[in-house]
């Protein structure tokens, strides 16, 4: 199983715990696309990041994602790069202190651009993440990516919002994942009941997106799955850290996709991995036995669609509540394989 991230600008991740009454520092590579690479690699999935690295703290980057056994193809470049200082001593993230890194230059988005591409068809599913920094890059260039990885037969997965999720949706994406926070802060969605949710996601299939993943905080997430619409509730466990439980469901879809399992199956795995996820310090990690075991807690409704019916369980049936919720108002090449390593703060 193989899965290209594009991850323009991951970042240098500097965090302070407190043990023994001690400061505890932390150092990693972070940025969504690395916390997505993160979970599928505990997954079993072998994974490329395409990625820019600037400056010295590049340098520290490429090394820390090398040693966590992903294949790294680089733009290097100089100049400033992505980079931040969280304090976690009292239980809550504080920021010390944050860079964006320079904006990718012409010839060197031309290069990322071709790399991604390659590597891509190479594998076969891309997933497309956000950059650390809103002026990294164009828009525009997430349209391009999934327009031209779908040409070559390039199962795109996109994890976007704002300029580059409509971006995206104008190449046309295989599976777009969005939060219903995201929508509302685009002004794309205004009512917090299911129909209204479930609108937006319609409206999302006919701008371009083939299926559509809303999660909603600590209330269950919904999918459509074509024209079929499912709820999912995820196991309901202590959270410790809400961050990158997203990335965590994203790249557990991704890893039953990558797999061969239809979407239907492979939410259960992206709903076991966000919910583990959120229990752990580390971001975008998580045993792959402990995930395995939550997929059987999963629930999952199926609200509308060929399958809906009055039954429910964790293979996604409806209940009659499901139903009324509508009514509410408006393949591959292997890379080496290393020990995963220990949890990234």
């Amino acid at each position: 199983m193989d899965v290209t991230i594009f991850a323009p600008s991951p970042a240098l991740t500097i965090t302070i715990e407190e043990q023994d009454a001690r400061p505890d520092i932390h150092i990693h590579a972070g940025g969504q696309g690395v916390w997505q690479a993160r979970m599928l690699r505990r997954l079993g999935v072998r994974v490329t990041i395409c990625c820019a690295l600037t400056g010295e703290t590049g340098r520290v980057v490429q090394r820390l994602l090398e040693d966590e056994g992903f294949r790294v193809v680089a733009v290097e470049r100089s100049g400033r790069g992505a980079a931040y200082v969280h304090d976690r001593r009292d239980g809550q993230r504080t920021e010390v202190a944050e860079m964006d890194g320079d904006p990718l230059g012409r010839h060197e988005l031309d290069e990322l651009y071709g790399a991604t591409l390659r590597e891509g068809i190479a594998s076969g599913l891309t997933i497309l993440s956000g950059p650390h920094g809103e002026g990294a890059l164009p828009a525009d260039t997430y349209r391009r990516l999934a327009a031209d990885l779908r040409t070559n037969d390039v199962r795109v997965v996109v994890d976007l919002a704002g300029d580059r999720m409509t971006a995206a949706l104008e190449g046309g994406v295989d599976l777009l994942k969005v939060s219903d926070e995201e929508l509302r802060a685009d002004g794309l969605l205004e009512g917090e009941d299911v129909g209204s949710v479930v609108a937006v996601m319609e409206a999302m299939r006919d701008r371009g997106a083939r299926n559509v993943i809303v999660t909603r905080a600590d209330r269950p997430f919904l999918v459509l799955d074509g024209r079929t619409v499912h709820e999912v509730t995820p196991p309901a466990l202590q959270t410790t850290d809400t961050r990158g439980g997203g990335d965590s469901l994203t790249a557990g879809v991704c890893a039953g996709l990558a797999a061969g399992e239809p979407l239907r199956e492979a939410i259960l795995t992206g709903a076991a991995a966000g919910a583990l996820n959120v229990t752990r310090h580390g971001l975008g990690t998580g045993e792959q036995e402990t995930i395995a075991r939550l997929r059987d807690s999963v629930r999952v409704r199926t609200l509308r669609g060929p399958s809906a019916d009055d039954s429910d369980d964790s293979h996604g049936r409806v209940s009659p509540d499901g139903l009324a919720a509508l009514a509410e108002p408006t393949d591959h090449r292997p890379h080496h394989e290393e020990p995963a390593p220990e949890d990234p703060a």
